[in-house]
């Protein structure tokens, strides 16, 4: 795993809100990490949510259902996953890229665009959970080539600067988001193609989309949120159960453990390895 951040790496991400990393996984990671989504996502089945039957999927044909196959926290269901959605070096490159001073995962991700999939629609991402921060960041890995043609991501640079925590849903009028922040309608989309292997870091209120799946193939993916070490409750539910929410006040800190795990953190060497 290519790991270690330049400055200037740092300084483009900071400056624009997301940056590509060629080169991210080695061919045996990269077999790995296919190997390993594939049977937790297949193990999943219709759970969308780790312990939260109500999110399970009811309607496959949904507009949403046809944007992406999601399934959320596989790290919790599955020990592969669980082996690399932890890794430190994750959290150090996220904590490096935020300029924060530790990591904690907020959630993984597989989204996978079937054949013919619908475009994700403009959004952001930190509005969704259930904390609020400037500095919140996600991971994105290529499992697939992510082309123009079948779905790759798209980045507004800069509009994270500009973003409050206002969004537009991801759905059937992909240009929503532009009613919320009409002063980014000038903005040129940075494409993100990606070879299999690479991956993007984008800000947590960066606005950005995917387009669809205009091919017969698979485009697979695997992300993860990460939370600042240290934020605090904001009252919504998002991937938290109902008995972790009716432990919750606004204005906790989110810090357990079997949720939330600290990934890495500047002052905790010993998290490392």
């Amino acid at each position: 795993m290519q790991h270690e951040l330049s400055q200037d790496q740092i300084n483009f991400y900071q400056e624009n809100g997301f940056i590509v990393i060629h080169d991210f996984l080695t061919s045996d990671e990269l077999e790995t990490w296919r190997a390993a989504v594939d049977e937790a996502v297949s193990e999943r089945g219709q759970r969308r949510i780790p312990n939260r039957p109500d999110a399970d999927i009811k309607d496959e044909d949904a507009y949403y259902n046809r944007v992406f196959v999601q399934r959320v926290n596989l790290w919790q269901s599955n020990a592969k996953m669980r082996e690399l959605m932890l890794d430190w070096r994750l959290g150090k490159m996220a904590t490096e890229l935020a300029g924060v001073d530790g990591m904690r995962i907020w959630h993984d991700q597989a989204l996978i665009k079937q054949p013919w999939a619908n475009p994700t629609g403009w959004h952001l991402d930190n509005p969704y959970w259930s904390y609020y921060s400037r500095n919140a960041i996600s991971i994105w890995v290529a499992l697939d080539d992510a082309t123009l043609q079948n779905g790759c991501l798209y980045f507004l640079p800069g509009s994270h600067k500009t973003a409050t925590f206002d969004n537009a849903n991801i759905g059937e009028n992909i240009g929503d988001i532009f009613r919320v922040y009409p002063q980014w309608q000038n903005i040129m989309p940075a494409p993100a193609e990606m070879k299999a292997g690479a991956c993007s870091f984008h800000n947590g209120l960066i606005g950005h989309g995917a387009g669809p799946n205009m091919t017969p193939g698979w485009r697979r993916a695997m992300t993860c949120g990460y939370m600042p070490d240290g934020s605090t409750f904001n009252g919504q539910q998002n991937i938290l159960t109902k008995e972790r929410i009716a432990t919750l006040t606004i204005g906790d800190v989110l810090d357990d453990e079997a949720q939330n795990p600290l990934l890495y953190h500047k002052t905790k060497p010993y998290l490392q390895g």
